[in-house]
């Protein structure tokens, strides 16, 4: 079996480990209906519906036909369950300028490992042996219409299902952010009042979301509390958003 091979089958069976399945059960306590407001006309649409209009946005239709530079961007999608976000980004920007960008927008915690899966294709943020890095340019590895992968922290994963939904002439300065999802609202468990924190423990029990007053007094302890996020990392290791 080659060296990459075995690593790989490491990788998957980490991700069965119990860190792993807190993070998957987060996106089922969160399966829950999310809207969001379009940066063009300030409208407010759920995640369902927001590629159709994004689509047929007049607003956004006047801001592409001012434009006068020339080249090619991608409009991508990133979510999982209520969380979501559509950006657009340069055709020729490496994978890794998409990988700091969901990492500053949604991830980053402890500097962990990174990944993109395209096409059966794994890049990896610390690239050994035969693993690809993340220098190839999007244009290079995807097209409209190309779902991946992208995968944070290989112990405890969050991972985002992507897409590139279409492509447009133009150009983009960084990556600017066309809509996500607004911020969700969470119940306590204890009283019924507005959660602002969750015990990442009695989160993988399908509990664990509390106001401050009844957080004092949680069994779990302080150290199990972070705070409620806009972000599917929400609980998990030590991201605090």
């Amino acid at each position: 079996m080659l060296k990459t091979e075995f690593v790989t089958l490491i990788m998957n069976h980490v991700k069965k480990c119990y860190c792993y399945q807190r993070t998957k059960l987060l996106m089922e306590v969160t399966s829950m209906k999310s809207e969001g407001i379009c940066s063009f006309c300030k409208r407010t649409f759920a995640g369902s519906g927001m590629v159709r209009h994004l689509a047929s946005c007049p607003e956004r239709k006047k801001v592409i036909e001012n434009e006068k530079s020339k080249g090619k961007v991608f409009l991508i999608r990133a979510g999982v369950g209520p969380f979501w976000v559509y950006f657009e980004v340069n055709a020729t920007s490496a994978l890794k300028m998409v990988d700091s960008f969901l990492r500053e927008l949604w991830l980053e915690c402890c500097g962990h490992m990174s990944s993109f899966t395209i096409n059966s294709e794994q890049y990896m943020s610390e690239p050994w042996d035969d693993y690809k890095g993340m220098n190839f340019k999007l244009e290079k590895v995807m097209s409209p219409g190309t779902e991946f992968l992208h995968e944070y922290d290989f112990g405890s994963t969050t991972e985002l299902e992507m897409k590139c939904i279409s492509e447009r002439e133009g150009s983009v300065k960084g990556i600017p952010i066309i809509t996500r999802n607004n911020s969700l609202e969470f119940s306590c468990g204890e009283c019924g009042k507005p959660a602002t924190q969750v015990c990442s423990q009695c989160l993988w029990e399908g509990e664990g979301f509390l106001c401050d007053s009844c957080a004092e007094d949680h069994e779990c302890g302080e150290e199990m509390l972070l705070p409620v996020v806009n972000s599917p990392r929400m609980g998990v290791c030590a991201y605090t958003g």
